[in-house]
């Protein structure tokens, strides 16, 4: 077969630095990830890439396709129109396609693109090869009204079409997930949200891009999802190869999940390749406390605080059971009261974490319990911890100081954390994070979760944090 492998990549604009100026770096994974999916492409040399995009021109009964000979786009809708892509489109491809699909109950088109340029889904994955590569044509096609299984069919006639030709092909399936993560995300909050992207993420694992025309039809109409036509599609192209899938990362920070994965067909697998989250795992960057990324040589507990927060967190996955204060901890942790956040990963990828910023409870050792449940079945961002994931589970508690107003001039990121509020809209960000090295970034990225325009002025607080590991403690 002509199809070396098929990748989904979500798009989102602020990746691109021209864009995000700081604020990309609240989602480094999905950085990483998608350099390691340029780096492929490049390697594997295609003839032409497809990019089946959402934001192309869509219609209720056609597929529109690009015509060429030439398809251009920039990014000046968000202010960035040096960033700009320029591909020749691979008309003999097209045409065939065309021919093939003349007499087929779907309807493909390249008329209907009406001479539009190309769109940022398309774009921003293409940007990201072209770091790499760049001998390559293109074919864009847009997603359509038609069924789930009629955009399987699509992507199997395109793939039927490039083998015909000879052509060797990689498929780029631009999509994000759900955009239903959070309550103070651009679409806000359904509990629909977290189930669907954490079906999605077990589908990708899996390898086996059919089980998504299993999914619940309302679950995925109430995420309000972007990708899943575009995946079905790339699972067309791809049908008929021996092939496996690799989730590189997850991400949703900003109330809209973004996955990356890989499915390379036999034959074309990187030899010894890894995920982009194996190969960061110990460096990654994340809204809260990084954990060490290494269950096979994690250190013996013997910080009461993780101690504390690993039981709290076993007796309700296993049981349901709101773990009480038990006996013979630190009196510090029963007579103080502050503000904290529990952190849980799971082989170096977050897994959950809750916190407060200032004490509701009787003391730090029922704040430990009351946050460590959150965060391991609240999170919206991810689905309920289950019980045979516990025992691959890191954690660190982060123990705050009160806030004090302050000003941009004396927030250091690698020792203060900062809130930034304006009106009821607000946002945290704790302190000494991977990747956020100045105040600028550190102020960035706490407005976007709070939503906050970054051009809109706001009041500053910043804390100091206590953060325990298994076993040791530090003073941020």
């Amino acid at each position: 077969m002509s199809i070396l492998a098929g990748f989904a990549v979500p798009h989102p604009p602020l990746i691109i630095h021209e864009v995000g100026r700081g604020e990309e770096k609240g989602i480094q994974d999905t950085i990483d990830a998608y350099i390691q999916v340029a780096r492929r492409v490049a390697e594997l040399k295609p003839d032409t890439i497809v990019v089946s995009s959402p934001h192309a021109p869509a219609y209720y009964d056609a597929f529109a396709i690009a015509p060429g000979p030439t398809l251009h786009g920039d990014m000046a809708q968000f202010r960035a129109r040096k960033v700009r892509v320029d591909a020749d489109i691979d008309t003999e491809l097209v045409d065939r396609i065309l021919d093939v699909t003349n007499d087929a109950k779907f309807r493909v088109s390249s008329t209907a693109w009406r001479g539009k340029p190309m769109d940022y889904a398309a774009l921003i994955p293409l940007h990201f090869v072209e770091k790499f590569y760049h001998d390559y044509k293109l074919v864009e096609v847009g997603l359509s009204g038609f069924s789930a299984q009629d955009h399987f069919r699509l992507g199997q006639v395109i793939a039927n079409c490039a083998n015909d030709l000879g052509r060797r092909v990689v498929w780029i399936a631009s999509g994000d997930m759900s955009h239903k993560l959070t309550e103070d995300g651009p679409y806000g909050f359904n509990p629909a949200g977290p189930k669907f992207d954490a079906a999605v993420c077990k589908i990708f694992k899996s390898g086996d891009l059919h089980k998504l025309f299993s999914l619940d039809p309302q679950m995925c109409e109430d995420a309000a999802y972007c990708g899943l036509p575009s995946w079905e599609m790339m699972a067309g192209a791809l049908d008929g190869t021996q092939y496996s899938g690799r989730l590189l990362s997850y991400e949703g920070p900003f109330g809209v999940g973004y996955g990356v994965a890989a499915f390379e067909v036999a034959g074309n697998q990187a030899a010894g390749s890894e995920s982009a989250a194996e190969s960061a795992a110990s460096n990654k960057t994340s809204d809260t406390a990084s954990g060490d990324g290494s269950n096979a040589a994690a250190p013996k507990v013997t910080d009461p605080y993780v101690s504390l927060a690993i039981s709290a967190v076993d007796a309700y996955v296993k049981h349901r059971d709101h773990l009480p204060v038990p006996d013979g901890l630190p009196a510090e942790m029963t007579e103080k009261r502050a503000g904290t956040f529990v952190s849980i990963h799971e082989d170096g990828e977050l897994r959950g974490c809750i916190g407060t910023l200032q004490p509701y409870r009787k003391n730090i050792a029922e704040e430990i319990i009351g946050n460590a449940i959150s965060a391991c079945s609240q999170d919206p961002r991810f689905p309920a911890v289950r019980e045979e994931e516990l025992p691959h589970l890191d954690f660190s508690v982060d123990v705050l100081s009160p806030s004090q107003p302050c000003e941009a001039a004396e927030l250091d990121p690698k020792h203060f954390g900062v809130i930034v509020s304006k009106g009821m809209r607000r946002g945290v960000l704790l302190p000494n994070l991977d990747g956020v090295d100045t105040v600028a970034e550190q102020v960035a990225i706490a407005k976007q979760k709070a939503g906050i325009a970054p051009s809109e002025s706001c009041n500053l607080e910043k804390f100091t944090v206590v953060r325990h590991y298994p076993d040791h403690a530090e003073q941020i």
